[in-house]
């Protein structure tokens, strides 16, 4: 599709991996990028519009699907790291709040924004993936199992929207350089990289979008039978 001149919703669009994404959308000609927030305040980027947007409040979806008519291209970037559940310990507060943020979340701003990008053509609705969408993680189970999740609702949303001609791009990778993954010394990408490489996708018509060599390499081995983890 074409960049130059498209409108754009991004979640999450405040910080991080979201503000990279709607500064490769503005240099790449998109003619207005909507950042749709909890809290419109923190968006200090002068060249988007901030939206009040919480990915868990079906009003506040239903409010910024509304004003945001004119939208061809959203990216569901809005997540959390679910933090606090452990594999074996721990309240499963962090993962139901990964899953209602990083799944729910999704599945209802896509479900709201679906019309919207159909009355206006097809357009494209990317979703941000991770490595952890096919690799379970014991040190952080509940966000791996969100981005599972996530990613099987992408491929049933790619389905689902063929017929309105909207493209579905997931854009998967590993540790990205952002306060999310503040936590770990492991090579991280950087979010710059992540966006160009998601809007260089959309230009092309691609439908996913694999940023790193580990990402490759998970990828590459999910056709492998599993192998036992050596003991110590």
């Amino acid at each position: 599709m074409d960049i130059k001149g498209s409108v754009a919703l991004v979640t999450g669009a405040n910080r991080g991996i979201g503000r990279a994404f709607a500064r490769a959308l503005i240099e790449h000609g998109a003619a207005k990028v909507y950042a749709g927030v909890r809290d419109p305040a923190t968006v200090t980027d002068r060249d988007v519009i901030p939206l009040r947007l919480d990915v868990t409040e079906p009003g506040a979806i239903a409010e910024a699907a509304a004003a945001a008519g004119d939208v061809t291209i959203v990216i569901n970037n809005a997540g959390v790291a679910g933090t606090g559940t452990g594999l074996l310990e721990g309240t499963f507060e962090g993962a139901r709040q990964a899953m209602e943020v990083n799944y729910f979340g999704t599945w209802a701003v896509s479900r709201a924004f679906a019309p919207v990008l159909a009355r206006n053509g097809g357009g494209a609705l990317v979703n941000m993936l991770s490595l952890a969408s096919w690799a379970g993680r014991p040190v952080f189970p509940g966000y791996a199992a969100s981005k599972a999740a996530q990613w099987s609702l992408t491929d049933s949303l790619r389905q689902g929207l063929r017929e309105q001609g909207t493209l579905v791009v997931g854009v998967h990778s590993g540790f990205v350089d952002t306060d999310l993954s503040a936590w770990t010394d492991s090579p991280k990408i950087s979010a710059a990289d992540v966006a160009e490489q998601t809007v260089q996708a959309l230009a092309n018509d691609w439908v996913e979008v694999i940023a790193d060599e580990e990402t490759r390499r998970v990828k590459a081995a999910l056709s492998q039978p599993p192998r036992p983890e050596p003991r110590a």
